[in-house]
């Protein structure tokens, strides 16, 4: 039986709570989500997959007809890549800031996640890894930057790496080819990092000319105040060239990996919803975001379903009912849509599903293709990447970032097991 929270949680005078087990995932997967009645319990479901990492020689499972390696291993704590030009690859190393537990739940998530391989010192810095021969494996790494604060999504534009930071949105001139910064970053705009900062990490893309930074929520439902959700559970645009910065969706409760759909343009994310509602809720989500589009967090979920536990009071007369369930609990952070994937999936989007804590089973643990057609999704999710969990509960490594390789290959970062996988078709 592998050590789970619950055994570690008398520390924090709690313990896990069980229940009737849950219907199928598949029921709160896709367009259509069956959504159960919301179910409170004294304390939450916690059912935590100890981090362990890789054996020699273990590798996760690809799907038939694909095949799996090792781009890169040995990195500290990789969460995000970015692609450049060249096909070399950048890795953002990184965790979030030390900070003081907030009250017993502070300290129960902090037990949490260390169990789970989150609470270790943050790198803060970005590598460069260079498959020079294009055998898919990576010869060397640079470190690239260093100094930073908490970084995670990275963005070329023009002649400038723009970086997420945790705190701010900051540039550093670079083409690629280089394989060390020099240059102290440029502040372009601030992002909203108070404490406890409890969704560190800050995704960021780039479309036209203007940049979308993610700044996720700072509790799971408001629970700390308003007050300290002020400009955050939304998708920033930025001006890069004056920093000037105006929310273009809300109410997405920690949207993360964003990418463009190629066929239509549009700006598409995944988002980690709120817990403690039982097994089933709320689903994660992929959906499409519009300027002005609010999902409703934290009064409303899943388009017109409110929170029991939050006061109603300014709430949206309507929220946006997002457009595919990913399973509840799943955590997806990663998101590639497959143009210039090589895989032969076709149209659709990969998402890298970082795992659960508080769902019995667990769900996530994987790398999943969502098929579209015109643009949007259809059909069930399809397993890529699994076999992240052993049979005895353990993790031996958990997906974050997945991005398309010049060569058409899949890559992804592993923050347990401190690698960069590498899928491809046989």
């Amino acid at each position: 039986m592998p050590i789970r929270f619950a055994a570690t949680i008398g520390l924090v005078a709690l313990v896990a709570c069980g229940g009737p087990p849950p219907a199928p995932i598949e029921t709160v997967t896709g367009p259509n989500p069956q959504l159960p009645a919301p179910r409170q319990t004294l304390l939450p479901t916690v059912d935590i997959a100890p981090a362990r990492g890789w054996p020699e020689g273990r590798t996760p499972v690809a799907a038939p007809g694909l095949a799996v390696n090792a781009f890169y291993q040995g990195l500290d704590h990789p969460r995000w890549m970015h692609v450049l030009p060249n096909g070399d690859v950048l890795v953002a190393e990184s965790n979030k800031q030390p900070s003081a537990p907030k009250g017993l739940r502070g300290l129960a998530e902090r037990i949490v996640m260390g169990i789970a391989g989150a609470e270790t010192p943050s790198a803060d810095r970005i590598s460069l890894l260079r498959d020079a021969d294009g055998d898919g494996v990576a010869e060397g790494r640079t470190i690239l930057i260093d100094d930073l604060t908490s970084p995670f999504g990275m963005a070329l534009m023009g002649n400038h790496l723009f970086i997420a930071n945790t705190d701010a949105l900051v540039k550093v001139p670079f083409r690629p080819g280089q394989t060390r910064i020099e240059s102290p970053p440029e502040i372009v705009a601030r992002l909203r990092a108070n404490a406890p900062n409890r969704h560190w990490t800050k995704g960021l893309i780039a479309r036209d000319d203007r940049l979308y930074v993610s700044v996720g929520s700072n509790s799971d439902h408001a629970e700390n105040s308003l007050e300290a959700e002020q400009n955050r559970a939304a998708i920033w645009e930025i001006d890069p060239a004056t920093g000037s910065a105006r929310i273009f969706g809300r109410g997405l409760r920690n949207p993360v990996g964003m990418d463009i759909e190629p066929a239509t343009g549009a700006l598409w994310t995944v988002v980690n919803e709120r817990d403690e509602l039982g097994d089933n809720l709320v689903p994660d989500y992929l959906t499409r975001v519009r300027r002005g589009d609010d999902y409703g967090w934290p009064w409303i979920y899943y388009g017109d379903n409110r929170d029991p536990r939050v006061d109603q009071a300014g709430a949206p007369s309507a929220a946006k009912r997002p457009d595919y369930a990913l399973g509840a609990h799943v955590a997806p952070l990663g998101l590639s849509f497959a143009d210039g994937a090589r895989l032969g999936h076709g149209a659709g989007a990969y998402v890298g599903l970082h795992g659960s804590w508080n769902r019995k089973p667990p769900s996530g643990y994987s790398v999943v293709f969502v098929p579209f057609r015109a643009g949007q999704p259809n059909g069930q999710p399809r397993d890529i990447l699994t076999g992240f969990l052993d049979v005895g509960g353990n993790a031996l490594g958990r997906p974050v970032g997945v991005e398309v390789a010049r060569d058409g290959a899949l890559l992804v970062a592993d923050d347990v097991g401190n690698t960069i996988w590498r899928v491809a078709r046989r």
